[in-house]
């Protein structure tokens, strides 16, 4: 259903605080969703956090912590995304109060942008967003450079918007 899926992107402000009003688009739907139960972690590919409907997260955490924990790297990945997780509530007003700890990890600062990315958001700073998005501006490029060396994804082959 449409409606399930969170996408575009919405420049915000956290205040001093460090609490961020969900957008009233968002509101409704993680209320039906989850009740405003939500979870917020670091992104270990990124830099920016994560934040999950709660019943998505459960998902996400019960495939991580199936991993092998032998591996050095996987240790690694449990303990920066289950270990820096934090279980947020809306508050009355749409609020949700990012912990020091993750606007740290993300650089965050007073200006942000939460990113819709299917069933959970991304949170980036500004700065980090804006450079990313610049990076994005090359992909026409680097698409057709793949289809000229044969180095395309599959999944991309036929792929059309």
């Amino acid at each position: 259903m449409p409606g399930d899926i969170f996408r575009g992107s919405t420049q915000l402000a956290l205040d001093g605080k460090g609490r961020l009003s969900i957008p009233a688009k968002y509101r409704e739907r993680l209320m039906a969703r989850c009740g405003g139960h939500l979870m917020l972690t670091a992104n270990p590919i990124d830099g920016c956090l994560l934040l999950y409907p709660y019943p998505e997260w459960e998902v996400v955490e019960a495939r991580i912590n199936g991993l092998n924990s032998l591996d050095p790297v996987t240790r690694q990945l449990k303990m920066l995304v289950v270990g820096s997780a934090e279980e947020l509530e809306l508050d009355s007003a749409g609020r949700i109060l990012v912990p020091p700890m993750l606007r740290k990890y993300a650089k965050l600062g007073k200006d942000v942008v939460l990113v819709g990315q299917d069933k959970k958001f991304a949170l980036w700073s500004d700065t980090a967003w804006q450079a990313l998005y610049e990076q994005a501006t090359h992909l026409p490029e680097m698409l057709n450079e793949s289809l000229r060396n044969g180095t395309l994804p599959e999944e991309l082959k036929g792929f059309s918007l």
